[in-house]
């Protein structure tokens, strides 16, 4: 029984490996915007065997999974001792969250988890459920991990076993193992949810992008991405929401929508990665967009392409919650490379990259949302119109060079 018990087990650390070792693939076609990959970069299987399985052939002589990771999922990412670091939600068979650091070299793929989960303290108001920590190495030297603590809702009636109270909680480190944990952020809204915290002072002051709403899954009178001052962040406390991004009739982002990670300063502002959110028949639809604030002003929004950025494409349509991206983190490089890390269907993470240059470009000049049919068709007319001066242009290049070599 124990050589069957180690034969299994050899065969489950083989298949681990070659797992964690696959060689990732750039995806040729695309919109010359992003560039999306072969296979996805965490997964459920990309968890620590020892993790999941009871190593002892007496207690365990089955091999059988003790327990189980349904999903890998919105992860936080920062660069971080020249690695590439995800601190990923992980959610058990349980349906209990939490967090856990991976690693790569490349950023690409080979990402391996942390022996250990995040050992996240709590405060005097335990929570029920954590997930989707957005990081940021603020001028301060902490990194700051804000995510959203889950508590069920004490006023629902006791047939209600959903009904939850969402708040963002707020953890710092200086080394991703230890995490000291504040005092949960305090605002006007009756919930928070995708709050995420600027890299740089505010007029001396912690900076919060919020997402106001009134209720655990609907914003109601809430909504839009919010932006509020702090003097302290051991008790963060924002009095007074500005909305800065509003949701709008008829868009992507018409039901509700929320900051992802930090923004990226770069010399024409502050860029945005953002999630929309719009009702279909089909049950609710998360796609992400991309908007850009003045580098002085943080709640003027200068920049703002119509539509979606990217949307699921192919199996990253089907999962636990299906036709869903998602993102809370990014990475750019030294070299203006841009590495962006997102959910699909809430079930594994993926990367796509592009360039500080293709995504300003992006955002600079791609149109801005009309709000009706006749204006999309307008913006599409005018397009039309100037390729073809284009082509009448080149049509008489070409015919000018060609009488000149005659």
């Amino acid at each position: 029984m124990k050589t069957i018990f180690l034969k299994k087990m050899e065969m489950l650390e083989k298949r681990h490996e070659l797992l964690l070792q696959r060689t990732n693939e750039k995806l040729n076609e695309g919109n010359g915007v992003v560039s999306r990959y072969r296979y996805p970069v965490l997964t459920a299987d990309h968890t620590p065997l020892f993790w999941r399985y009871d190593y002892n052939s007496e207690t365990n002589p089955f091999l059988m999974e003790r327990i189980g990771i349904n999903a890998v999922l919105n992860a936080g990412a920062i660069k971080w001792n020249n690695k590439y670091i995800m601190v990923a939600r992980v959610e058990a068979a349980d349906r209990k969250s939490f967090f856990a650091v991976a690693e790569s070299d490349n950023g690409i793929d080979n990402f391996r988890f942390w022996d250990y989960p995040v050992v996240m303290p709590e405060t005097l108001n335990p929570d029920g459920n954590i997930y989707d920590m957005r990081l940021v190495q603020h001028a301060d030297g902490w990194i700051y991990g804000l995510f959203c603590t889950e508590r069920k809702d004490p006023d629902a009636p006791k047939f209600n076993q959903s009904a939850a109270i969402a708040q963002c909680g707020i953890a710092r480190t200086k080394n991703l193992v230890k995490w000291e944990r504040l005092n949960d952020l305090v605002t006007t809204s009756p919930q928070q949810r995708n709050v995420v915290l600027h890299p740089e002072f505010v007029n001396g002051q912690y900076a919060f992008y919020t997402r106001p709403q009134d209720g655990f899954i609907e914003a109601g009178t809430g909504g839009g991405i919010g932006f509020g001052l702090s003097s302290s962040i051991e008790n963060a406390i924002v009095e007074k929401e500005i909305v800065i991004d509003q949701k709008v009739y008829h868009t992507v982002y018409e039901a509700k929508n929320g900051l992802g990670p930090a923004p990226i300063k770069t010399q024409k502002g502050w860029l945005h990665l953002a999630h929309g959110v719009r009702n279909t028949a089909a049950g609710l639809r998360y796609v992400l967009y991309v908007f850009m604030t003045d580098l002085h002003d943080l709640t003027k929004v200068i920049y703002k392409p119509a539509g979606y950025f990217m949307a699921p494409e192919g199996e990253e349509r089907i999962g636990d919650v299906s036709n869903v991206l998602f993102s809370i983190g990014w990475i750019m490089d030294d070299d203006g490379s841009v590495f962006i890390y997102y959910a699909s269907s809430d079930t594994r993470m993926h990367v796509a990259t592009s360039t500080i240059r293709q995504l300003l470009d992006y955002v600079m000049n791609t149109p801005a949302d009309g709000f009706g049919s006749a204006s999309t068709v307008k913006t599409i007319v005018d397009l039309i119109d100037k390729n073809q001066s284009a082509n009448i242009e080149n049509l008489v290049s070409n015919d000018t060079i060609n009488n000149l070599v005659k």
